[in-house]
């Protein structure tokens, strides 16, 4: 038979886990709106420059 609390005991979390989400949070991403507001920022410099 399986002693759970046993096995609990030895439970370790997995490590690849752990470190993707430190990653995940770390990381600045870049969205959607991000991009659209750097296309009209190009696009608006470019018109004043012509």
């Amino acid at each position: 038979m399986i002693d759970y609390e046993e096995e609990l005991k030895k439970f370790e979390p997995c490590l690849d886990v752990a470190d993707a989400e430190g990653a995940i949070y770390d990381r600045e991403m870049t969205d959607i709106l991000d991009i659209l507001q750097e296309m009209l920022r190009e696009a608006k410099s470019s018109r004043r420059v012509r």
